[in-house]
């Protein structure tokens, strides 16, 4: 839906920059896409060995907290990714019904493959874009991840 309000042009700039974020978003993940797809996984694993990997011993509840996901969503690859080795969950130390996630070494070399590529990626372009470019960028990013929070 079109805001009435907007002209022409308005719509015109704004669907140019939802064209410049899909084809941003497609070309930071197609690599690591390949990769994850010629070992039977997809985006959300990597998502999971990304999110596991910056919180070390988070929980699962915790872990769909920060990813903001369902329980059923995050079930299958999660149970996926402990079965073929790359993420260990033990239980808690106080409770036993918690499950604290770690990734396993094997876990860690994939997800920095996977993800080492992507900050590669930001890197070159950030530099060659300029500090207040890349500035302008991550508070547009900041800014659509508290509206999506909010809901």
């Amino acid at each position: 839906m079109v805001d009435s309000n907007m002209s022409p042009e308005e719509v015109h700039r704004l669907n140019e920059a939802l064209e410049a974020l899909h084809f941003g978003f497609r070309a930071v993940t197609a690599h690591p896409d390949e990769r994850l797809k010629a070992l039977g996984y997809s985006r959300v694993h990597h998502r999971i060995l990304y999110f596991v990997g910056r919180n070390p011993g988070c929980s699962v509840n915790e872990l769909l907290r920060i990813m903001r996901v369902s329980k059923q969503y995050l079930n299958r690859p999660l149970r996926q990714l402990v079965e073929d080795g790359y993420i260990q969950a033990g239980q808690d130390k106080r409770d036993r019904r918690v499950k604290r996630l770690r990734l396993t070494r094997k876990g860690r070399r994939l997800e920095e493959r996977l993800t080492g590529e992507q900050r590669t990626q930001l890197a070159e372009v950030f530099d060659r874009a300029g500090p207040q470019a890349e500035a302008g960028w991550r508070k547009v990013m900041e800014l659509l991840g508290t509206r999506e929070r909010r809901g």
